[in-house]
């Protein structure tokens, strides 16, 4: 699960070892390595364990300097990986250092990334005392390592794991500080065709476990069961899938909480306060306004399908306004933001906390509101006060 795991990318101008590089932290030929530069082009993403590290997605890019119209694209797409990962790695060799170093560093900055420097091939040519100095001057650690020769990876590993921000480790909150031990959790969880076939999906995974982790009792059910489990129990709080809340909250007592999924995962993933603003928005739209819908996921869409059929019908019903929709699923490069009136957010379950707050924090700059699932649904159901009101005390 991208949620729990560090993203490394790996940068630097064609022909510097990034491939090599990869292939001896992992130790394993994972990474096409050639002396033709250009071998690397769209970025390669590979998951392995890193000892003193833990789980990672290591992220092979294609090189800084790569020229001509295709050239510039694969710059473009490694460029993209700025965005999802959690430190970088900068090869250079031959103790050389120009505008493109000069320029991904600046990149680096503007997304938060801590980095580390690395003079690889330094079997060939050795890290020069006067390159050292001058990187370290301005504050930027550099490592001399060979790739080839499988030579100092273990220090470019050491200085890897102490850039990488504490907050990339921290856990998720998901229910953890509303729910206490020996409590009951009700999860409603109708199966329809978006189901998987089999099993669950992620979200309800991640709040069984966490309830568990917190030694409460999960108690799963479908929509049809939930009015006569009531009638004998009284749980201290119910989860519902966001596609049955006028449903479920139909049938729930108000001395019950009630949320949704889509909800818990996104005050989990930190973007709640701009989602709880932004959603009233709801009100605001126009006839012909466009709204953004972000997937995390990518998936067959079906007649059910939450994003691109649910969601739509619902919200245009509520605003008795002609809409437009965009769709953006995965981490694929958003679309131009002009003519974007609103954007709503999916629960994120598929990406990390800092891969979906970057792209969130894009979206803000430039002054559009947010929503995500659970709260559109809440709100255009008339219970969007009730749904976040665990989350707002």
């Amino acid at each position: 699960m991208a949620g729990n795991k560090i993203f490394i990318g790996i940068f630097g101008k064609r022909n510097q070892g990034k491939s090599a590089l990869i292939n001896a932290i992992a130790g394993q030929e994972i990474a096409i390595v050639s002396d033709t530069p250009g071998t690397t082009t769209d970025p390669v993403k590979k998951s392995i364990e890193i000892f003193g590290i833990g789980p990672c997605v290591l992220i092979d890019t294609a090189g800084l300097d790569d020229t001509g119209e295709v050239g510039e694209k694969r710059v473009e797409k490694s460029l993209e990986a700025l965005k999802i990962i959690d430190a970088a790695l900068l090869l250079i060799s031959h103790n050389e250092w120009g505008d493109a170093e000069k320029d991904i560093i600046r990149q680096f900055k503007k997304f938060d990334v801590p980095f580390v420097i690395v003079h690889n091939k330094s079997d060939i040519q050795s890290l020069q005392e006067s390159t050292k100095t001058a990187l370290e001057i301005h504050g930027m650690p550099i490592v001399d390592c060979s790739a080839q020769q499988k030579q100092g990876i273990d220090k470019v590993v050491e200085e890897l794991a102490r850039i990488i921000p504490a907050s990339a480790y921290h856990k998720e909150i998901l229910l953890d500080d509303i729910i206490h031990e020996g409590e009951n959790i009700v999860l409603v969880m109708p199966q329809d065709s978006e189901a998987p076939e089999g099993r669950l999906i992620l979200p309800q995974v991640q709040v069984i476990r966490n309830i568990l982790d917190n030694h409460a009792t999960a108690t799963c059910l479908q929509p049809q069961e939930l009015a006569g489990y009531l009638q004998q129990n009284h749980p201290n709080l119910i989860v519902t899938d966001s596609q049955v809340f006028a449903e479920v909250e139909a049938i729930v007592p108000p001395d019950i909480p009630l949320t949704g999924f889509s909800i818990v995962l996104a005050r989990s993933k930190g973007n709640f306060d701009n989602y709880l603003k932004g959603t009233s928005y709801l009100e605001q739209l126009q006839d012909g306004d466009t709204i953004l819908i972000l997937e995390s996921c990518t998936h067959i869409s079906s007649c059910e399908d939450i994003g691109r059929q649910k969601l739509p019908k619902l919200i245009q019903k509520f605003t008795k306004k002609q809409l437009h929709f965009e769709f953006v699923s995965a981490l694929s490069p958003l679309p131009p933001l002009d003519n974007i009136k609103m954007a709503i957010q999916c629960g994120g379950c598929m990406v990390s906390k800092k891969q979906l707050s970057n792209r969130i924090k894009t979206i803000v700059e430039q002054g559009i509101p947010v929503s995500n699932y659970g709260m559109t649904i809440s709100y255009c159901t008339g219970i969007f006060h009730r749904a976040t009101e665990i989350f707002r005390k």
